[in-house]
Formats: structure tokens, C-alpha cells, sequence
């Protein structure tokens, strides 16, 4: 199975702009990656219609992603639902500009807020969340988006830090214009078993995120990737795998992703790495399928060296 593989302009730089787009499309597409996430940190950062001719005129897919600053929550108790759902409307429209199937982002609370709920608190906001998804989800799907909801890891959010969570709030919206985004980083920290959440969300994967647990390159940390391909393929996942990871050089981003250390010996070698040992990994799998390589080719990861 051929999974695209794309890479997301944080690793870089924050927030993207069109200049800063129109420096790094032409690397990111020289490097040998099929696809771009965009994210829209605020409305006016980048235009829709130039980042599209521009990635057009390079072959390369776009994804957008959404981000959750400040004020931004689907939930009345922590943010403006209002504005937030009219942001969601703007993620939702540049989508379908560019053509990316998905509007991806931990969409229900700001990113980094946290607090304690009760089970009847968690059962109202439940609710909530679903009551202001609902107009967002119709609007995604007459747009031919899905609207793809990431579960944080515990220290980022207290709403939704698990699969399991994920599908017990938004499920009664999978299908339609609703479906989950997963980030391996979270699922390292959060899941008993990050292969199992996998399987258990299965169709309702609408986009993958993918760097080490640490959230340097892929390939040079403890996670199992053929498992996790594995997983992929149970669950019937067949898009974009999307390298998310974070540049310390930009002092909101860093403090926000708590980047305290480089995680690679530049950016760019944490893309090229990444993208190397899932490229190499890849084609492992598929001779080991065709039975024209070793088995044990799709059983030990490839690993780059520095």
C-alpha cells in the first residue's frame, strides 16, 4: 500500500506566511515529499489561492491543519464557540481551495489549557462539543472535507487525550464531514498500546501524523514502525503520512511544543531523515509482500545513520 508522504512547514517556521511558503515548498518538494500541511495559525496569515498554483506547479498534495490558540474552544467554558466555529468555516473553505481532504487539529479546547472535570462535567462537554461539531461537519461534507479531530497528549489538553475518548464524543458524527487525526507522538505518550488504538479507530481515520516519540525524525526512536504500518493497513488507512515536528528557533513555538533542545542536527535533517526511513521502509514492506525480499525486511526497521 502506497501512502504519500508529506511533511508540515512547523518543522521550519512559525507562523507560515506566503513568503515563507514560497521558500520552502521548492525544498520540501526537491527532498522527494508528495505532500505539504499548511497551517492556518490565523485567518490572512497565507493565501489559499497562492499556496495552491504554487504547490500545483510543484506536484505537491496539501493538508491543512488547524491550530488552537488562545480563546479557540468548541467548548463555552473555554473560549469563544462562536468565533471559533467561523475560524473552523475558514479552515473548512481553504480546504476545499487547495484540495486537501482534510481540516486536521485537536478542535474542541485551547492547546495547553487544561482542568479537572467530573464524569457529568465530561458527559456535558461531550455534548457540547458535538452540539457545536454538528453545523461544521454538514459545512465540511456538502465541501467534500472532513473535519479530522486529534486527540492531545494529557499535558496539552485534559478533553480528549485517547482514541477511545475520541470515538465516544464525536463517533455519533463519523461519516459525516467528522473523522479522527492521529499523531504517533500522542499515542506513544497516551495509548497502553498505540497498534491497538490504531485498529480500534480504523475507518474513521481521516489523517496521520507521524515523527519519533520524541518528536525528532522517524526512524531514530523506540517506536515500532512496521507495526504501526501494520495497524495502518487493519485499520484500511491508505492516505498521507504527514511528519509534524517543530522548529526551537521560533520562541512561541517552541515554548508552546516544549522544544528545549534541537531534535535532529538541522530541519532539514529531521525531514530527510523522516522521509528516508519511511520511503526505505515502505519499499522493505512491499518486497517482502511481493516475495521478492527477505521477510525479515518488513520486520526491522531501516535506520538511517547520522
Amino acid at each position: 500500500m502506497h501512502r504519500p508522504i508529506g511533511v508540515n512547514t512547523w518543522v521550519w517556521t512559525s507562523p507560515l506566511t506566503d513568503e515563507s511558503l514560497g521558500r520552502l515548498a521548492p525544498r520540501i518538494a526537491r527532498m522527494g515529499f508528495e505532500a505539504v500541511e499548511l497551517p492556518l495559525e490565523a485567518v490572512g496569515d497565507w493565501s489559499p489561492h497562492r499556496a495552491r498554483d504554487l504547490l500545483d506547479s510543484l506536484g505537491l498534495r496539501a493538508v491543512v491543519v488547524g491550530a488552537m490558540g488562545s480563546g479557540r474552544s468548541l467548548l463555552e467554558r473555554a473560549g469563544n464557540v462562536p468565533a471559533t466555529q467561523q475560524y473552523l468555516r475558514v479552515c473548512i473553505e481553504t480546504a476545499r481551495v487547495l484540495g486537501s481532504p482534510v481540516v486536521a487539529g485537536p478542535f474542541y479546547a485551547p492547546t495547553g489549557v487544561t482542568w479537572r472535570m467530573s464524569a457529568d462535567e465530561r458527559e456535558d462537554a461531550a455534548a457540547q462539543l458535538r452540539r457545536n461539531l454538528a453545523p461544521l461537519a454538514e459545512v465540511a461534507s456538502d465541501s467534500g472535507v472532513t473535519i479530522a479531530i486529534e486527540p492531545l497528549n494529557r499535558y496539552e489538553t485534559s478533553v480528549v487525550n485517547t482514541v477511545e475518548q475520541a470515538i465516544d464524543v464525536f463517533a455519533p458524527l463519523f461519516g459525516a464531514g467528522v473523522g479522527l487525526a492521529l499523531d504517533t507522538y500522542h499515542l506513544n505518550i497516551e495509548e497502553k498500546r498505540p497498534t491497538d488504538a490504531i485498529r480500534a479507530a480504523g475507518r474513521a481515520i481521516a489523517h496521520v501524523q507521524v515523527c519519533g516519540s520524541d518528536r525528532g525524525p522517524v526512524g531514530d526512536d523506540h517506536t515500532d514502525w512496521p507495526a504501526v504500518l501494520d495497524a495502518l493497513d487493519d485499520a484500511g488507512y491508505d492516505g498521507i503520512l504527514g511528519v509534524e515536528s517543530f522548529t526551537g528557533d521560533n520562541a512561541t513555538i517552541a515554548v508552546a511544543a516544549s522544544v528545549w533542545r534541537p531534535l535532529a542536527a538541522s530541519q532539514d535533517a529531521l525531514a530527510e531523515r523522516s522521509l528516508a526511513y519511511l520511503t526505505a521502509l515502505a519499499d522493505s514492506r512491499h518486497r517482502a509482500e511481493s516475495g521478492t525480499g527477505d521477510m525479515r525486511e518488513k520486520e526491522q526497521p531501516w535506520r538511517t545513520t547520522p
